[in-house]
């Protein structure tokens, strides 16, 4: 079902002959463009229950992302929205580091004919979705537009695995998550500071929301690092884990999540996305709210609150 539903995106999305991996079963070698590593899948899908692990996998360049990684992340998480047995996904990297963003080394090869940036680039960069994004056509089936991976609203959750390094664009990628699993020497920061690239994916966006403004401007001007502890302490780390099982950490809050009712646990995290980043005023949210939360009363509250009198779950004791 799921190589299935990854076959139909990549059709949808017009990605040719890069053929992306579902890691449920026999393994495929891609063929990637001549700037990338040797033949591997940039990005690695697995299922563990109803968690769908996404893995960057270029661990030879830090998990750097450059054009087909994108492309293929979005194929992997519009999969991930598709697939009905799956409820939460981890997002994590191959090897000793998490994503250090953007590839510059496929940026830097961009003005081959002495332009300042090709034609390709400057199309990628024009779609307005980032350095990361990959913006695609409407599509019918999908009923919406296909766009880059952090333009994406996914409508399910996420949590970010977060080891060795996550900066720059990787930072931007960590941001896209609704949660964050750091290990106890994890580093993040805006590195692309020192080199005059912007933070076009999400970044100044996103990091606002979730440290708030002075401690955004703070990592932002500076480009400086902070480490697991620092993260942890202004909000940008959810959770800290000892080196190397920042994965498995993540995983089992992932099928924590996954085991809540789901319809309830959607549709007050869209109204929390809503409040923050969409609404005019505090009318609009609670109105959103309300709306948002009409049909999950009918459906799942009124059974849950049939199961509470019966008995289950009283003083906080797990179902």
């Amino acid at each position: 079902m799921y190589r299935q539903c990854l076959q139909k995106l990549q059709q949808m999305t017009s990605i040719g002959n890069n053929s992306l991996c579902a890691c449920t079963g026999s393994r495929r070698k891609l063929a990637l463009d001549s700037q990338s590593e040797p033949a591997v899948d940039p990005i690695t899908i697995d299922k563990r229950d109803k968690v769908t692990l996404i893995g960057l996998n270029r661990p030879g360049s830090r998990n750097a992302v450059n054009r087909d990684m994108a492309r293929q992340l979005t194929v992997a998480f519009m999969a991930f929205e598709q697939d009905t047995s799956s409820n939460v996904a981890v997002l994590h990297g191959k090897g000793d580091h998490f994503c250090a963003g953007y590839d510059l080394k496929e940026l830097a090869h961009s003005d081959s004919d002495g332009s300042p940036l090709d034609e390709e680039t400057l199309a990628h960069l024009h779609n307005v979705n980032g350095a990361m994004g990959a913006k695609f056509l409407y599509s019918s089936e999908l009923q919406r537009t296909i766009e880059g991976p952090t333009r994406l609203h996914i409508r399910k959750p996420v949590i970010a695995a977060v080891n060795g390094y996550g900066v720059a664009g990787g930072l931007e990628l960590a941001l896209l998550c609704d949660l964050r699993v750091f290990e106890k020497s994890t580093i993040v920061g805006a590195f692309n500071r020192r080199f005059g690239v912007p933070l076009i994916d999400g970044g100044t966006v996103r990091l606002p929301a979730l440290v708030g403004l002075s401690n955004a401007l703070d990592l932002i001007l500076t480009g400086r690092s902070i480490d697991s502890e620092e993260a942890l302490k202004i909000g940008l780390a959810n959770r800290v884990a000892e080196d190397g099982e920042a994965l498995s950490v993540a995983v089992n809050l992932a099928k924590e999540i996954s085991q809540h009712p789901q319809m309830s646990l959607r549709a007050d995290r869209d109204s929390t996305y809503n409040a923050t980043f969409n609404s005019a005023c505090k009318k609009d949210s609670l109105d959103y709210e309300l709306n948002n939360a009409l049909d999950v009363i009918v459906h799942e509250a009124v059974a849950g609150a049939k199961r509470f009198e019966e008995g289950e779950g009283r003083q906080g004791v797990a179902l």
